[in-house]
């Protein structure tokens, strides 16, 4: 009986793993394709978040998208242990290549708030502000209990800059769920309704809130949840992360 629960854990563990990989690069692709045409393109016709003219902006933004793209591609894989303990000098130098694109890209978001608002108003504002300082905080944090050879705080962090490294495609996951179950209700113009509200901060926070109460646990030893409760979370976030990217698989694979 153990053994075939074991198995049940290990199938819905690498379901999961692998629908989060294959959603996430499809977020990477687009990711990738948008910032480097909007490094190299004038997209004012195509987008808000360029402006015409506007060096400065257009850079901070473009540029907070690609980096953006890495550390999405990059986070699953340093925290995937088999290749941390093979291949740990890889480890290493992905881990400083994410440390540099997720310093970028609080960077360029930070920049780009400061220089030219977001589309969503001072709510808009103030959480995608804190969502770049909680990077940048998190990011410095790992690098630092890494280099003092502190690997159990180091990983802690590595946990809370993970969830926050998939912010933007969570974002648009939970708005790709929205709109598959509830259509453009609470969805105002220019992101004021009161679901957009909610989403200026729900990409992140209860994600870092949830990695705070496992890492809690983890320290005293407990399971956050009982075994049922966690493979129906499981089941559920593949669930949910199949509906929210076929919502938006159109838009990342540049077909509208």
């Amino acid at each position: 009986m153990a053994i075939a629960n074991n198995s049940l854990d290990l199938r819905i563990n690498r379901t999961l793993l692998f629908v989060m990989g294959v959603f996430a690069l499809l977020f990477v692709y687009y990711a990738l394709d948008f910032s480097m045409r909007g490094l190299s393109q004038d997209l004012s016709a195509e987008t808000h978040l360029y402006t015409a003219g506007a060096l400065l902006p257009n850079t901070a933004i473009f540029t907070h998208m690609l980096a953006g793209a890495l550390i999405t591609f990059l986070a699953p894989l340093q925290l995937f242990t088999p290749l941390r303990q093979r291949f740990p000098a890889l480890h290493r130098a992905s881990g400083y290549l994410f440390f540099v694109s997720a310093i970028l890209t609080a960077i360029g978001g930070l920049g780009f708030i400061a220089i030219n608002r977001t589309i969503g108003g001072p709510v808009m504002d103030i959480a995608f502000a804190l969502y770049g300082l909680s990077v940048l905080v998190c990011c410095v944090q790992t690098v630092r209990y890494a280099r003092a050879r502190d690997f159990i705080t180091h990983r802690e962090w590595a946990l809370r800059v993970f969830v926050l490294a998939m912010g933007s495609w969570l974002y648009r996951i939970q708005y790709g769920v929205w709109f598959a179950t509830m259509g453009d209700t609470g969805i105002g113009e220019n992101f004021s309704g009161p679901f957009d509200y909610f989403q200026d901060f729900a990409f992140f926070v209860p994600y870092l809130i949830g990695v705070e109460i496992y890492i809690r646990h983890q320290r005293a030893g407990r399971p956050v949840l009982p075994l049922y409760a966690t493979r129906g979370l499981a089941v559920l976030s593949i669930a949910l992360l199949s509906l929210g990217t076929y919502a938006f698989a159109p838009l990342f694979l540049g077909l509208r």
